[in-house]
């Protein structure tokens, strides 16, 4: 996201994907692959950084919900609910 460091553009994908705000740590957790397969647009892999948010507000209203289940679950919970072996793994480690 153009102007914004990584930290700042996972806050936004945070809200904009799960509708939290809250304070994003500036240091990443780790990084996982996959590939994104646009509906207009050829599969592209992409790396996608992980950063910490500590979440002060959660809302109902926000610009993907109609495309995303939400639930809170822990880290290692999140894990087994993951088909990426990298992201399971950074889950499994997190915290």
């Amino acid at each position: 996201m153009k102007g914004k460091t990584l930290a700042e553009a996972a806050a936004q994908e945070a809200w904009e994907e799960a509708g939290v705000r809250g304070v994003v740590h500036s240091t990443s957790v780790g990084r996982f692959r996959y590939v994104k397969r646009p509906r207009s647009l050829a599969a592209t892999e992409v790396e996608v950084t992980v950063f910490p948010l500590h979440v002060h507000e959660e809302h109902d209203d926000f610009p993907e919900r109609g495309e995303r289940e939400k639930m809170w679950v822990a880290p290692r919970d999140a894990a087994q609910l993951v088909d990426n072996p990298s992201l399971r793994a950074l889950l499994a480690s997190f915290g």
